[in-house]
């Protein structure tokens, strides 16, 4: 594989998946930020995607503070189709909290989501850009196909415990929405969540989150994330800041820390993570695309040759019929 091949499939490690196909060569993972790729892994494909995190939180109004640790837990697995996986999303914390009457600790599920999501639209499916044989300058200009963005839906459900301190009482399970919009701009990655959360409960939230990724090398890739999300309750805005390492093809380190823009709370954490795919049972599945015409012209090649070697044959065999028996 060329270094330009692996550049560009590790920007799309962080962020999600080549135009023409959902599985890639190296892993894709939605870490270390918190917006959701279009792409999903591969049909067959399992995925664990997991990190620990630290958090520092303090409300200047309440009068609380809060330190602690999490872990967050996400598995995805390419069910039916290569456009739909199954994810599960859990993220487990333990603090102490601290207010002007009382210290106590703190540990319970602070988000288990189980849902699934559906790639309904690809711009690059049936798509073959037009090469110039003539002009290296025009192979090489922007692209505005690539403004049309690959599109994704996601349907989930909020699962809460009983007296779990992190969320209402009322919360209980609830439903999760979210358009997903994906953009590939060269070695940049543009992912956009657009969210509809817990809208049964008594607080519903509405939200986005917009991610831009950047591969540096074959091996390394950084991103840029800002999320703001409202409800009656509580709004806010947090952005992110990242990086990934490539381990090798199943295997990518990454850590981020992000920070909100307010002390009602202020709220700060960092973290670091892990993700793994196990793809043994995967079997390649062709797709249409931008890059398929590459994989056509190779069938035809051996396909050409093939015939040539046969008419070879079937020629010979045939000057081995008509030509004199030695000794006649």
């Amino acid at each position: 594989m060329t270094t330009t091949r692996k550049i560009f499939s590790l920007v799309l490690a962080l962020s999600s998946a080549i135009a023409s196909a959902q599985y890639t060569d190296e892993i894709n993972t939605n870490r270390p930020g918190q917006s959701m790729s279009a792409f999903a892994v591969g049909q067959s494909v399992f995925q664990m995607e997991t990190g620990v995190y630290g958090i520092k939180e303090d409300h200047d109004v309440l009068n609380y503070k809060a330190r602690g640790l999490g872990l967050d837990f996400t598995v995805r697995y390419g069910v039916f189709m290569e456009e739909l996986e199954i994810i599960v999303n859990t993220q487990y914390q333990f603090d102490q909290y601290t207010n002007a009457l009382e210290t106590y600790n703190r540990n319970a599920f602070r988000q288990m989501v189980i849902g699934g999501k559906y790639m309904f639209y690809d711009p690059d499916k049936n798509y073959a850009p037009k090469q110039n044989l003539l002009s290296w300058k025009a192979n090489r200009k922007f692209n505005w196909h690539s403004i049309i963005p690959a599109l994704a839906v996601y349907a989930g459900v909020n699962v809460v415990g009983k007296n779990n301190p992190y969320t209402f009482p009322t919360d209980g399970i609830s439903p999760k929405v979210m358009l997903i919009t994906h953009n590939h701009f060269g070695k940049w990655v543009w992912v956009n969540n657009i969210i509809a959360d817990k809208v049964t409960t008594d607080y519903p939230s509405y939200g986005f989150i917009t991610t831009m990724t950047r591969g540096f090398n074959a091996k390394w890739s950084g991103f840029a994330e800002f999320q703001g999300y409202k409800s009656d309750y509580y709004a806010d805005g947090i952005f992110r800041l990242g990086a990934a390492h490539l381990l090798n093809e199943t295997m990518q380190l990454d850590a981020s820390i992000s920070s909100n823009f307010k002390n009602t709370p202020s709220i700060l954490y960092g973290g670091i993570g892990f993700s793994w795919r196990f793809d043994a049972d995967y079997k390649d599945i062709l797709m249409p695309g931008k890059g398929d015409r590459e994989d056509e012209l190779n069938k035809e090649n051996a396909k050409k040759k093939a015939d040539k070697e046969k008419r070879k044959k079937e020629k010979n065999k045939r000057i081995d019929e008509v030509a004199p028996v030695e000794g006649n």
